[in-house]
């Protein structure tokens, strides 16, 4: 049976306030479980010579994710602040550019494409992972931490999108896939003013993605829920929330990364992630 044919759907329980509202989708390839996108494949793009920005590249699945690019031969522009971090990472790939950028400052999002573009001369993909969390109740969230996890979850990306376009639609087209989170989709507790910059950054996502296909530019969204990460180490305000006293298994960056490539090379328009509990 093909890989994309072998799919099984598995319901998951996220407790009371979920149960039955979420559903994992696999598929089987190679010698293990990857994520399967919904049916329908849409195109196809080969990474070998591409030119890939991701943004968030420092660790978890922004590195993940450039690690696998660049075993596709992609050509990587590797983004974030931490540029000891990039400049390590850049090192260990074959063809890589680190670009040290704050994506919450705009004119530094517009250089990093220009250094893309002075570097590579195109765009082919965009991978806008950056993200930051913010975890506390909605009576407690605290107007400078909203603007700050807005800055990074939701005009950063919008303004990254608005960099690649131009490039994008000259040579006939390209690929935009922006993270969102499986918290996104459900009614959490405590993570309200988090969800609600990625809610912004799905519909956002969603117009584009109508907007951009008439040039070519395919643009999609991943739902990682909890991952293997720092993300939950440098939250804006607040800790780790859900699972009462179960834990929590989280996936690791390396399966979110599979995603991505699943849906750069396909052009769905989504795929969600989630995680089951102990």
């Amino acid at each position: 049976m093909p890989p994309n044919d072998a799919i099984r759907a598995i319901g998951v329980a996220y407790g009371p306030r979920l149960e039955g509202a979420v559903q994992i989708r696999f598929g089987q390839a190679g010698n293990g479980l990857r994520p399967a996108l919904h049916t329908g494949r849409q195109r196809d793009m080969d990474l070998d010579g591409a030119v890939v920005i991701v943004t968030g590249a420092s660790s978890g699945i922004g590195a993940a994710t450039a690690r696998l690019v660049a075993e596709r031969g992609a050509k990587l522009v590797l983004a974030a602040r931490r540029a000891d971090r990039i400049n390590v990472l850049a090192a260990e790939l074959p063809d890589a550019l680190a670009v040290p950028t704050d994506l919450r400052d705009p004119a530094q999002i517009v250089a990093l494409v220009q250094a893309t573009l002075d570097r590579f001369g195109r765009v082919d993909v965009l991978v806008n992972n950056a993200g930051q969390g913010l975890h506390v109740p909605v009576e407690q969230v605290r107007l400078d931490d909203l603007r700050a996890v807005t800055e990074l979850n939701f005009y950063a990306p919008l303004l990254a999108m608005q960099a690649v376009i131009p490039s994008m639609r000259k040579q006939g087209g390209g690929a935009i896939v922006n993270v969102s989170s499986m918290t996104s989709r459900m009614v959490l507790p405590g993570v309200g003013g988090y969800s609600a910059t990625k809610s912004a950054l799905n519909m956002v996502s969603a117009v584009a993605r109508k907007e951009l296909a008439p040039d070519g530019i395919v643009v999609s969204i991943v739902y990682p829920a909890v991952t293997a990460t720092e993300f939950h180490r440098s939250l804006a305000a607040g800790g780790m929330v859900g699972g009462g006293s179960r834990s929590v298994k989280p996936h690791t960056a390396e399966f979110v990364a599979e995603a991505i490539l699943g849906l750069i090379a396909s052009g769905e328009e989504e795929v969600q992630l989630t995680q089951g509990w102990g």
